[in-house]
């Protein structure tokens, strides 16, 4: 008799979440609580916990030190705080603040989904810790999980001098619509929204399953603002950038064309057959699907036809810009009153630094600060007359206004401290190689996003910068050390493009001379006014690989895993 088959881990999954909605779980929580970390079953550890934003941690040695694709993992959890549209008052930071100091040994991290996450939660102290967010208007439901993710949105939505809309409106709406719905607690993976009425499109819609930017028509000289549409959007380890749809999404169709297209990669069967391969992105990668296809079935479901997209042009244009995070001192529409944009250096933040940022918000301010998607922390509403000095307090608790490009763009997932898939340790060293960098190179002026990836599920987003290093091991006198491996070239907007693989890999200790020789060389050879992403282009992967080794050498390959996807750690 033949042995049953075995089931794989797709088929696992979705038999699970067929028999519980883990929202309804809060009982089991805290009788779990009450038992301790012994009494958790597997379903719990391995997927319903997620769907409350919170995941075991790894022992710190990364995906090396475990077996079949994953690290070890302690008696600890992640915890991600959901922040729509980046929004928090300074009360809520605040609470946030005392939370990591007595529950998280005193860790906390601004993700690249405007969200922080705390470490070091015990399952004891987990139920203590949501009913103190929730007192504030925080949660942490759908911060992971395969549902919908944190909704981002312009961090300056509604006080930015030159934004088209404030569409946070629409943001909040919509979180209220999806987070913690029963209808859609079952996706077959993690689905992914950004919102935006800003100019330089800074919460990425291009990488999101749903990205809308906010556009302008003139009908009949009557002037209206809508949204363009973008699906699909996604990196891990096959990057997509989001399919614009031939659409003009009027203000009131927003949320219909939302809930439209989470219902048909709800109700996509074709996409829970493999948990690699279960992104909106893969009808378009996989299943042959077309943004035509795409569209006619969204109208379909919604029932109504969407107006044609507005034609490219001047006030329409994909933005030009590089980092999209809103650092430094700028006007806003409000006279009189400025934001101040500090960076967060890979996003690692203290809970005397929140507590300080939540003070100087409401000493300085009226007590409100925004978290972006490039780890950093903005005070909005000040005015202009105690700018500069509100600018050099937050410089003077580690959190400065004017920083050099290096810090400025750097970005850093958790790597192999916190996460069990991780290969490289990531926060540290992305410490080390900014100071290394702004050591080396000290008048170097040029926008650069340097970012830093544990592993190849671009978690730290490497495949949108223009210098992205991807974990790796590699053996040096009979030791497994950290490595790098380099993909140059990515950007987003106007010269949008997937970072190249160009073949380089050096251990994590020469990094910061491999981006030395090859910064020297943009600076030394670059053309009258060519930024890095049109000298990058100009270049061969070869000539590239050169410069960072400052020497000939040969391509290394990139040693792709086979199947393993991220258990949703990314921000």
């Amino acid at each position: 008799m033949a042995a049953p088959a075995r089931e794989t881990k797709a088929q696992k999954s979705e038999r699970l979440k067929r028999a519980m909605n883990p929202w309804d779980g809060l009982a089991e929580i805290r009788r779990l609580a009450r038992e301790g970390f012994n009494s958790i079953p597997p379903e719990w550890i391995g997927t319903y916990f997620r769907w409350w934003g919170v995941y075991t941690q790894g022992d710190g040695a990364g995906v090396v030190g475990g077996k079949d694709g994953q690290g070890m993992a302690l008696p600890f959890f992640m915890l991600r705080i959901r922040i729509p549209n980046g929004l928090l008052r300074s009360d809520q930071m605040r609470a946030i603040a005392d939370l990591t100091r007595r529950y998280a040994r005193g860790i906390a991290d601004l993700t690249v989904r405007q969200n922080i996450q705390l470490h070091w939660v015990t399952i004891e102290d987990l139920p203590q810790v949501l009913e103190e967010l929730w007192r504030v208007g925080l949660n942490t439901m759908g911060a992971c999980g395969d549902v919908t993710r944190n909704i981002t949105g312009c961090p300056v939505a509604g006080v930015d001098a030159d934004e088209v809309c404030d569409a946070s409106p629409l943001a909040l709406e919509a979180d209220r619509m999806l987070a913690g719905n029963a209808e859609f607690y079952n996706l077959p993976r993690k689905f992914k929204i950004s919102i935006t009425g800003c100019r330089v499109w800074c919460p990425y819609p291009e990488i999101n399953d749903v990205g809308l930017t906010a556009t302008q028509r003139v009908i009949d000289g009557k002037s209206e603002i809508g949204f363009a549409l973008r699906v699909g959007g996604g990196l891990s380890t096959e990057p997509y950038l989001g399919a614009p749809l031939d659409a003009f999404v009027r203000w009131n169709q927003v949320l219909p064309v939302i809930k439209g297209v989470a219902e048909l990669f709800r109700d996509s069967g074709q996409l829970r057959e493999h948990r690699e391969r279960a992104r909106l992105k893969f009808l378009f990668l996989k299943h042959g699907w077309t943004p035509h296809d795409f569209q006619k079935e969204l109208e379909r479901r919604i029932g109504f036809q969407l107006e044609p997209a507005e034609p490219a042009g001047p006030e329409n244009a994909p933005p030009a810009d590089v980092y999209r995070d809103h650092i430094g001192i700028h006007a806003q529409k409000q006279p009189g009153l400025c934001y101040v944009g500090a960076t967060v250096l890979r996003g690692r933040i203290t809970p005397e630094q929140m507590d300080a940022a939540a003070n100087l918000a409401e000493r300085y301010a009226a007590g409100e600060l925004r978290t972006t998607n490039m780890q950093n922390l903005l005070i909005v509403n000040v005015p202009q007359s105690h700018a500069d000095e509100l600018a050099k307090e937050l410089g003077a608790i580690g959190l400065p206004v004017s920083a050099s490009p290096f810090r400025r763009g750097a970005v850093a997932c958790s790597g192999t401290e916190f996460c069990k898939l991780a290969i490289t340790e990531t926060k540290s060293f992305s410490r080390w190689l900014v100071e290394e960098l702004e050591e080396r190179l000290p008048g170097f002026d040029q926008h650069l996003k340097l970012h830093v990836t544990g592993c190849p599920n671009s978690c730290g987003q490497h495949w949108i910068a223009d210098v992205g290093i991807e974990g790796k091991k590699i053996k040096i006198d009979g030791h497994m050390v950290d490595a790098y491996y380099f993909c140059l070239g990515g950007a987003l907007g106007l010269n949008q493009a997937i970072a190249r693989p160009v073949g380089y890999r050096c251990p994590a200790t020469e990094v910061p001379e491999a981006i030395e020789r090859l910064l020297r060389q943009y600076l030394a050879d670059g053309n009258s006014g060519e930024n890095l992403r049109h000298f990058f282009a100009r270049h061969s992967d070869a000539e590239l690989r050169n410069f960072l080794a400052g020497e000939f050498v040969e391509a290394v390959a990139r040693d792709l895993p086979e199947g393993r996807v991220p258990s949703g750690v990314e921000g």
